[in-house]
């Protein structure tokens, strides 16, 4: 990430911490009761969704006219900043980010809180999952890295397991019809491309953003992404679909509110939320950490994407045999 854009990003948090602590002194709402709006998610300070979400806060509350708190609610991967959201009235004065963990969450029975619970906003990010491996292997390229797993099981390198990413590797080989793979766990992406590099494993299954500065020294290189459609940044790299295999994953932040929220205060957050990331400040953001505008997309299209991704994620998840 470039040093202009860190300093973009520390500004951005100072500015969040500062509307969060001050703004409650002021008469800042548009709302008659001057409530301001919780944003509320499930992440520590400088993830990527704590970023995803201060970074659609900046213009959002601008565009709304509305106070908006960050709220942080950890546990459960998720679970429990959905169980506090069911606690607050439908009013619409408070937004999740919802994301892949929270999907997992759900098909774990880690929560009570269903799909429809929740009214889909719009999507912020939408980082598809790739299959990153050594340039100097032969299985950069796509065709060989398939018809190499019809006849042996390929080692995965992954950052957890129970989660998108073994997910993304037993989906894939099991509708491709080719061998199970081998999942190694890391703690971290680090030591993925570390190991990467070294040969002992010979797939990373990582985003974009992870392994950009890699892939601009030539070092890894993506044989496939999972996503309906190719990357801008790496054009060359097909996906599984083209390939034949269809399936699409990604690393997902989007917003909701609690279902039952007046449908005119729906369509205010929704197209709030909508105009403040198509502001230059996000769409540098996006930028940065290599995706584009695509990511940005309204309630109804993020919502199917919600109700895929939990079905994917549920079955892949009994395959792994975390589910009976």
């Amino acid at each position: 990430m470039k040093k202009s854009f860190k300093l973009f990003l520390a500004a951005a948090f100072l500015a969040t911490e500062f509307f969060v602590v001050a703004l409650p002194l002021m008469i800042t709402s548009a709302k008659a009761d001057g409530h301001p709006i919780q944003a509320i998610t499930h992440a520590g300070f400088g993830g990527g969704t704590d970023v995803t979400t201060r970074m659609m806060l900046l213009r959002a509350r601008r565009v709304l006219k509305q106070d908006m708190q960050l709220v942080n609610k950890k546990g459960g991967g998720g679970a429990a900043s959905m169980d506090y959201m069911m606690t607050l009235p439908a009013d619409g004065n408070h937004t999740l980010t919802w994301t892949t963990g929270h999907a997992v969450s759900m098909a774990l029975g880690k929560t009570k809180v269903k799909l429809s619970d929740m009214q889909p906003l719009a999507r912020g990010t939408d980082d598809p999952q790739l299959f990153v491996v050594n340039c100097k292997s032969d299985i950069k390229d796509a065709k060989k890295f398939i018809s190499t797993q019809k006849s042996k099981s390929l080692k995965y390198g992954t950052t957890h397991t129970g989660g998108i990413d073994d997910v993304s590797a037993i989906a894939f080989t099991k509708k491709g019809g080719l061998k199970d793979p081998t999942i190694v766990a890391y703690k971290g992406v680090a030591p993925i491309k570390t190991n990467l590099i070294k040969g002992d494993i010979d797939v990373g299954v990582l985003n974009l953003g992870e392994a950009l500065t890699e892939i601009n020294e030539g070092k890894l290189c993506v044989s496939v992404v999972l996503a309906n459609n190719r990357m801008a940044k790496i054009g060359d790299s097909p996906t599984a679909k083209e390939l034949g295999i269809p399936v699409s994953l990604s690393t997902v932040r989007g917003f909701v509110t609690k279902k039952g929220a007046p449908a005119d205060r729906v369509k205010q957050l929704e197209a709030g939320m909508m105009k403040a990331m198509s502001h230059n400040y996000y769409k540098n953001f996006l930028t940065e950490i290599g995706l584009d505008d695509t990511s940005v997309v309204g309630a109804d299209e993020w919502g199917k994407q919600m109700e895929e991704m939990l079905t994917e994620m549920t079955a892949q998840l009994k395959a792994l045999g975390y589910i009976k």
